[in-house]
């Protein structure tokens, strides 16, 4: 059973919880999803058999080789002590700080997914709730933006434990390049997800390289930014994935360069200048258009 914490000073929350979950490719589930979920407005059979189908996943992204990892440990260990840095640098926390300014509406209930001790949201921002998850509870209670959080190694189990259409967005900061299993995580995104809320995916060079799955390790930016657009593709349902990009020039010393170590450097992203930013967002069924 999913254990939530709240934070100290906030009551305990139980969501509804969502029982006996069953894969999100099997039709007949998603239909049951839609009938429970279904309250006051009784809708026409063409628009039920629509609904069915969302959430769905129509295809499988990776191949098997491309979800293994490196480190084969269960991803519980490698996380099991924090880790209170940032892993990517202050360029790239504006740049997601400024998309979470023009993305997400204030008063909105939030999903952290494979969170830590911060989130970059803007610290002006007034929001009504913000769930977090992640795999380290000493780094999700420090940080001061969640209301509450829980611990799941997505990996070993992608069903999320939350009412369907429950919250407005879900994020995934930096992590999205760890998921073994990334067309489960999304479906599930998806349905706890209310319709027009947005996945804001987003990630930059850096990586945990023995952690990262094959089909990343072994790709460029750009096949990286696509790979996490045929994410949200191979679900049905998610609006046309939009693209943010903010690629600046990496100022690499010339003799760094010609190093034997220079692609060791470039790899683990510790070259000078400022990191890459990259962000693929998507919506549940239509993007909304606010005044």
């Amino acid at each position: 059973m999913l254990t939530i914490h709240p934070k100290p000073g906030l009551r305990s929350w139980h969501p509804p919880i969502v029982a006996n979950l069953q894969p999100t490719s099997s039709l007949p589930f998603k239909t049951r999803l839609f009938l429970a979920a279904k309250t006051t407005n009784t809708l026409n059979e063409s628009n039920e058999t629509e609904r069915s189908s969302a959430g769905k996943i129509k295809r499988l992204v990776l191949s098997e080789e491309g979800r293994t990892k490196l480190n084969s440990y269960p991803d519980r260990e490698f996380y099991s002590y924090p880790r209170f840095v940032t892993h990517v640098d202050d360029g790239f926390i504006s740049t997601l700080t400024d998309l979470y300014q023009e993305k997400l509406r204030p008063g909105s209930e939030i999903l952290d997914l494979m969170s830590s001790w911060v989130s970059h949201l803007p610290s002006q921002a007034v929001y009504k709730r913000i769930v977090g998850h992640g795999l380290n509870a000493q780094e999700l209670a420090r940080n001061p933006r969640l209301d509450y959080f829980f611990v799941k190694d997505l990996n070993q189990d992608q069903k999320l434990e939350l009412e369907s259409s429950s919250f407005d967005a879900v994020l995934c900061t930096v992590s999205v390049q760890y998921l073994q299993q990334p067309e489960k995580v999304f479906a599930e995104v998806f349905r706890v997800l209310r319709p027009g809320g947005a996945f804001i995916v987003s990630f930059s060079n850096r990586l945990f390289y023995e952690k990262a799955i094959g089909a990343w390790r072994d790709g460029t930016g750009y096949s990286r930014v696509q790979l996490v657009v045929q994410y949200f593709q191979c679900v049905e349902g998610f609006t046309q994935p939009e693209i943010i990009r903010k690629v600046p020039a990496a100022a690499v010393d010339p003799q760094q360069e010609k190093s034997p170590f220079g692609w060791i450097t470039r790899l683990l992203g510790l070259v000078s200048g400022s990191d890459p930013f990259y962000a693929v967002v998507a919506y549940k069924n239509f993007k909304p258009v606010y005044e």
